[in-house]
């Protein structure tokens, strides 16, 4: 092989330029040519090239230049399509389109009889071409002389000896003899006669037999020799009796090539199939009018497995593409492409058929857009996903806002088939936004998908949005007045469980979810009960991890001061356990006797076992704020201008010690007589001495209560508290006295204390991205 391709390499460099590259050979091809695979220099395609190497074959060297003639001149679809060529004194090379041996598929039996039949009918009209309008004979038709391109179509090719009869030299006369396997396939008159017998018979009798021939060996696998001829195994019945007539040993008795096919074209003949009808068709798809477009696209549609893809993918594919695209194929078409695209390799694919659907994306048609939407499930996983979301999502959302009610919910349900192509970005943005819209849309099938959307794609939302988004579009959803939205909510909650926290179940929603157990419809209440038990199974398994009470325990309380009893679990059996515990904690704790007024403090003194300091503290610190205020003495009164004011200022001046007990066992008298407050009493006309207003002093400075019988003066104790004594300034006089002595000042007057209003109105809560507003 290396030496072969140094030779060919060599024999190159020697002649003119040839623009293709030699591949490897392929073999089992028997023909005076040799074939190779290759490629074209300029851009990489893939070609086949012919070679003749003329000093090996000196002897078929006519056959070579008859061949390379004929090809060149040669122009039909049936024909092989020929590229370039080069010819010298050493070698003769013919760069053609990809080609495949027929042989190769015959010997692995590969193709199907429908595939055959398509096969043969291109090979019948290509042959009725050359005999009618081409007034020639083949004169080398066999499995050899046929190849398959690479849209999977067969090509004719063997020109070896074709010849014009009309020609005054007619090459097949004198080499038909020199093909390769010739007798094998020649005709019995020839084989008898020699070639010039063609001369005596219809020059179509030839091509018509080796038609026969070539049927049978396709069918059968080997084409032996003419005792074959005739036999009608393997060959479908509907072909036999055409069959028969092609073989005919006599050749005036031969149907002609051109006769057999218009037999096998006629209704329910052997040539009236939808893959035969699809070929004659498919080429001027674009130009057919409208009625003809739809009997070759329901003739597509219902093509099966067996037909080649070579062909639906190199020459069925790209024209349905552009009559989708340009021509009005519409939605029928496009499902095909879709068919067809589903045997594609993802290269194939991506190169083909790809663009044209990111490009049929804009396209405003409605009817593309839902076949579009339709077929998204069968090419998904091969659509990149930069594609997808940066490309076609951007279109794909203009049908969520579409006036056409099928446009939106077709759109509505792709959002499950894209969700895994699209950026968190675009799904917790755009798309929750639209998605909202569609929620509140007013056909109730499409708030009800809307629902059944987002419960789907729960597991794709971002963490920070899900339960916001969730909460607030299922809730809504139970309110729906259409009753398979509100049963779509509840699956969905239910579907979704594992998302929500424990406090937004117990305290979102359970209660969202209560009102649907008295629903009206039965099937709304069964799901209902369904769904609360999905909640509360959640939460009672988180309740059943948390602590019995998070309250500090009792000791901690007691030891911060008095106050009431926690409930203790065995109390629990009774509301008003609590209350009776705290009673009793109460007197259980109380020492000496009740105090039966605040003039008795010093028998109660006496009485009491604990020592006074302890007790004096006890009593401030229990004594609440009012009631020290209440118990301050006041500023001595103002004293009458008479004989005893020398003797009060002397006293003030230069105090006598006083005796504790004497002063508190004074109370009783000094209470005959005067007032705490200063006041005489009634009937009395002289003060009262020094010796008892110092008593009266030492008396209103005991922190005893005081009481005078009267109603509680809220307003002068609120005055007072306003102005308590500031450092480095004199107290003012208390309520009562003035420094012009006796007259007791103008109350004073204290404005209404109007109560605080109180904002009922639940504070806004400060929501991260608005997420629920829409929903």
């Amino acid at each position: 092989m290396n030496f072969l391709k140094s030779a060919v390499a060599s024999a190159i460099a020697q002649g003119p330029p040839f623009p293709y590259t030699f591949g490897e050979k392929v073999e089992g091809h028997s023909s005076i040519w040799t074939l190779h695979n290759g490629t074209r220099r300029e851009d990489g395609s893939n070609c086949s090239i012919l070679s003749f190497d003329v000093a090996a074959n000196k002897s078929r060297l006519a056959l070579a230049k008859n061949a390379l003639k004929k090809l060149r001149t040669m122009r039909h679809p049936g024909v092989i399509k020929i590229l370039d060529t080069v010819e010298t004194d050493s070698y003769i090379y013919i760069a053609t389109e990809r080609l495949v041996p027929l042989s190769w598929y015959i010997k692995l039996k590969s193709l199907s009889p429908e595939t055959i039949k398509w096969g043969l009918y291109g090979i019948a009209r290509t042959i009725k071409f050359i005999n009618d309008e081409g007034s020639s004979i083949h004169g080398s038709l066999k499995v050899a002389s046929i190849y398959t391109s690479e849209s999977g179509e067969w090509k004719l090719g063997g020109f070896d000896v074709l010849s014009n009869v009309k020609d005054d030299e007619v090459i097949i006369y004198t080499y038909g003899s020199l093909v390769p396997d010739s007798g094998r396939y020649t005709p019995p008159e020839l084989a008898r006669n020699g070639w010039d017998a063609i001369k005596r018979s219809p020059h179509t009798a030839v091509d018509s037999y080796n038609f026969g021939t070539l049927i049978f060996e396709v069918f059968n696998g080997d084409f032996t020799g003419a005792d074959q001829a005739g036999q009608t195994k393997g060959i479908p019945p509907s072909m036999h009796g055409s069959y028969k007539r092609l073989v005919n040993p006599s050749p005036k008795s031969r149907i002609t090539v051109g006769a057999f096919l218009e037999q096998g074209r006629r209704s329910g003949s052997f040539f009236d199939s939808p893959l035969i009808k699809l070929t004659d068709g498919i080429d001027n798809l674009g130009v057919k009018s409208e009625e003809e477009r739809e009997i070759l696209l329901d003739d597509l549609d219902s093509v099966s497995d067996d037909f080649p893809e070579d062909f639906f993918k190199m020459k069925v594919l790209p024209e349905l593409l552009k009559s989708v695209e340009f021509g009005g194929g519409g939605p029928k078409a496009f499902s095909i492409v879709m068919k067809i695209s589903t045997k594609l390799s993802d290269e194939d694919f991506d190169a083909k058929v790809q663009p044209v659907v990111v490009r049929l994306f804009v396209n405003p048609d409605r009817a593309i857009r839902v076949c579009l939407l339709d077929n998204l499930p069968l090419m998904i996983n091969r659509l990149p996903q930069k594609v997808v979301n940066d490309k076609m999502f951007p279109n794909i959302v203009s049908g969520f806002t579409d006036v056409a009610p099928l446009v939106r919910e077709q759109t509505l349900k792709s959002v499950l088939v894209i969700i895994g192509k699209l950026s968190d970005r675009v799904i917790n943005g755009e798309l929750l936004k639209y998605l909202a819209k569609t929620a509140n849309d007013e056909q109730p099938g499409i708030r009800t998908n809307t629902t059944i959307v987002l419960g789907k794609l729960a597991k794709n939302l971002g963490t920070s949005t899900r339960s916001k988004v969730l909460i607030a579009a299922f809730c809504r959803s139970l309110r729906d007045p259409f009753v398979h939205a509100r049963n779509a909510s509840l699956m969905a909650l239910a579907a979704t469980a594992e998302h929500f926290s424990d406090e937004d179940c117990a305290t979102k929603i359970l209660p969202a979810i209560c009102p649907a157990l008295i629903d009206k419809e039965k099937l709304i209440r069964d799901q209902a009960i369904k769904t609360m038990e999905v909640y509360m199974q959640k939460i009672r398994k988180a309740a059943s991890n948390m602590p019995d009470t998070v309250l500090p325990p009792p000791e901690t309380a007691q030891a911060a001061g008095p106050r009431m009893s926690t409930p203790q679990p065995s109390e629990a059996s009774s509301w008003t356990g609590w209350a009776i515990s705290s009673f009793t904690n109460k007197l259980s704790t109380a020492a000496g006797e009740i105090q039966p007024s605040s003039n008795d403090t010093a028998s109660a003194s006496v009485a009491s076992p604990t020592p006074p300091s302890t007790r004096l503290a006890h009593v401030n610190s229990s004594a609440s704020a009012l009631h020290r205020q209440a118990v301050q003495s006041p500023p001595p009164p103002p004293l009458s201008r008479n004989s005893s004011t020398s003797a009060a200022e002397a006293y003030f001046k230069d105090p006598e010690p006083i005796d504790d007990g004497a002063a508190w066992g004074d109370m009783e008298d000094m209470n005959d007589d005067v007032d705490v407050w200063g006041e005489e009493p009634s009937g009395a006309v002289a003060p009262a001495p020094a010796s008892k207003l110092a008593a009266s002093k030492k008396s209103a400075a005991s922190p005893s209560s005081f009481d005078d019988g009267s109603e509680p003066d809220f307003a002068g104790w609120l005055a007072a508290q306003s102005q308590k004594k500031i450092p480095g300034k004199s107290k003012p006089l208390p309520k009562g006295l003035t420094k012009s002595g006796g007259a007791a000042a103008k109350p004073a007057t204290s404005k209404p204390v109007v109560a605080k209003k109180i904002d009922l109105k639940p504070k806004a809560t400060d929501d991260d991205d608005g997420w629920g507003d829409g929903w």
